[in-house]
């Protein structure tokens, strides 16, 4: 398992956020997060990246690390 497959989850978890919420909030398709999720979807795109971190209102780094 990736660091941003956990790291994705525990933020998500630790803001109360559903898959479908955040993935709404991102501007990005609930697919897309349940693929980095369950190590699926391994390199998602920097442009995903940065939506999901907005999101979760944390740094692009604090996401892959």
């Amino acid at each position: 398992m990736s660091n941003i497959t956990k790291t994705l989850r525990k933020l998500r978890e630790t803001k109360g956020l559903s898959q479908e919420k955040l993935a709404r909030l991102a501007d990005v398709a609930n697919n897309t997060i349940i693929k980095i999720e369950a190590g699926k979807n391994q390199n998602p795109t920097l442009d995903t990246l940065k939506k999901i971190a907005k999101a979760l209102e944390v740094s692009v780094d604090d996401l892959i690390n």
